[in-house]
């Protein structure tokens, strides 16, 4: 295996992208949560109430494997799940009280991860911010795209919320 500091950046960024999910996926097991919940939480707390297709294609995964993370959601209470009265092939999802609270203890939980670790986590946060928001031009869906490039997002206002709240100075790590 070539020396790490051979590594292209990808390789390096995919690689530091899962040891992150790793290390937040055990903290989120106590809360019965992996990563992958988590992401379908937080656009629910945006979006409301979407189907199931389109929470799928935001997040940009396959309906059948957002169909069994939100088969895990619904059995812990944290999403609600109900047909469509237009469309009664289609599934309405939607953030129960409860996955409200976890996302909230899940976001602290993510914070911790990096904490204690040798790079600056909120310089980091930034210029992932700025890759995430030049490559969804090309690369994301309309609704993906629009989540992130918007500047005065609901995402953005709850960070900021949630980091005013905590003492990380208005930045999740």
């Amino acid at each position: 295996m070539p020396d790490i500091e051979r590594w292209p950046t990808g390789r390096l960024l995919s690689t530091a992208a899962r040891l992150v999910e790793h290390a937040w996926n055990e903290k989120l097991s106590g809360l019965g949560l992996t990563h992958a919940g988590v992401i379908a939480l937080e656009v629910l707390a945006v979006k409301g109430p979407i189907t199931q297709v389109l929470l799928a294609q935001i997040v940009r995964v396959q309906a059948q494997t957002m169909g069994k993370t939100l088969a895990r959601l619904e059995a812990h209470g944290y999403i609600e799940r109900s047909r469509s009265s237009s469309d009664r092939r289609s599934q309405i999802v939607s953030l129960s009280d409860e996955g409200t609270r976890v996302l909230d203890s899940a976001e602290r939980l993510e914070r911790e991860v990096l904490r204690d670790s040798p790079v600056d986590a909120n310089v980091l946060r930034g210029e992932l911010q700025v890759l995430v928001r030049a490559l969804s031009e090309r690369h994301a869906s309309p609704e993906v795209h629009e989540i992130v490039t918007t500047n005065g997002s609901a995402f953005q206002a709850a960070e900021t919320a949630a980091g005013r709240a905590g003492a990380d100075g208005g930045r999740r790590d």
